[in-house]
């Protein structure tokens, strides 16, 4: 019998480790190929338990090196590719830009290249709403799929060229393309630099919780569980060519998360630190799922079940995030 074979860049990232996860879970005749760099953020000690698993191998490569990439592909033969491979934190956008058009840019590139020349059935492209830019504070009002892009930071303009390159080979090759925009994701495994981990550990160490200017920023927050059963709806059932944006209508202002947090906890406000807000930060990202829920998908996670999950999973796996912040100094 002919196995599935499914490549999954970035798989030992957040949430490419978590849809590593899902697939072994959820599909159990498939041949799940995890390939990572091992940045800072990635780490392979969330995938102990799948290591012993024969439907699961850990391919050691970066998707900057074209010629790497390109043997591995030949080697292995996939069937799909859902690439997440991806630097994503904006912060260090800002500051080192570099990184991120070399990988998310060229690293796509090579991807697409390869899979064309091995003639992949599907090729999903994980993407952001940061690429449509911003929103105002009017109510009701949401990125789709037809919203012109228009990224703030080196991180979002340079995810949105690796969109528009997917979508060319897509035009101009034939290759098998869908791009699908999530929401701010959150809950386990994530790296404890991103708002809801940095909030969460801060307190479990008894660190003052960074806000950026006034917290009034907001933010529409998806589950990594729901990210991830969306993206394999859309690998398995979305239109070729298509763009679907998965978002969880969690709009919350970072203000609100971090206090909710604190909540949990039975701390105080006091516990904020305001800090300089960030260049370009963007006010409001919000989505409009009704797309994608075409196909079937809704959420299964309200945001106060999911953080209380997501908050949970940190007090009980304190050995995991320590390990990561002590290796990142």
């Amino acid at each position: 019998m002919n196995r599935t074979k499914i490549l999954v860049t970035g798989g030992a990232g957040f949430i490419g480790g978590n849809y590593v996860h899902y697939l072994l879970n959820n599909d159990p005749d498939a041949l799940v190929y995890n390939l990572d760099s091992l940045t800072y953020a990635g780490e392979l000690n969330k995938h102990e338990r799948c290591a012993s698993n024969p439907n699961y191998k850990f391919i050691e490569a970066d998707i900057r090196d074209k010629e790497q990439i390109t043997n591995i592909f030949e080697e292995y033969k996939f069937d799909y590719v859902v690439h997440f491979a991806a630097e994503s934190h904006v912060d260090r956008s800002i500051h080192s830009p570099d990184v991120f058009l070399e990988t998310n840019v060229l690293g796509t590139h090579n991807l697409l290249n390869a899979s064309l020349k091995t003639n992949i059935k599907k090729f999903l492209h994980v993407s952001t709403d940061e690429v449509y830019g911003e929103l105002d504070f009017t109510p009701n009002t949401y990125f789709n799929e037809d919203t012109p892009l228009d990224p703030s930071s080196p991180y979002s303009s340079s995810k949105a060229s690796s969109d528009l390159i997917v979508l060319a080979y897509s035009k101009t090759y034939g290759l098998p393309v869908n791009i699908t925009r999530c929401s701010n994701n959150y809950g386990p495994f994530h790296f404890p630099e991103k708002l809801i981990p940095l909030a969460i550990t801060n307190v479990l160490r008894n660190r003052k919780v960074p806000v950026y200017g006034t917290g009034e920023n907001i933010r529409d927050w998806l589950h990594v569980e729901d990210h991830c059963s969306a993206i394999d709806l859309v690998l398995r059932r979305g239109e070729n060519g298509q763009v679907y944006n998965i978002g969880g209508h969690n709009e919350k202002t970072n203000l609100e998360v971090v206090s909710d947090i604190l909540s949990y906890f039975g701390k105080s406000l006091d516990c904020i630190e305001y800090v300089k807000d960030r260049k370009g930060h963007d006010k409001r990202y919000a989505i409009n799922p009704s797309k994608i829920s075409e196909l079937g998908w809704k959420p299964n996670y309200q945001f106060k079940d999911g953080l209380k999950q997501t908050i949970e999973w940190y007090v009980n796996n304190r050995s995991w995030w320590e390990r990561l912040l002590t290796e990142d100094k």
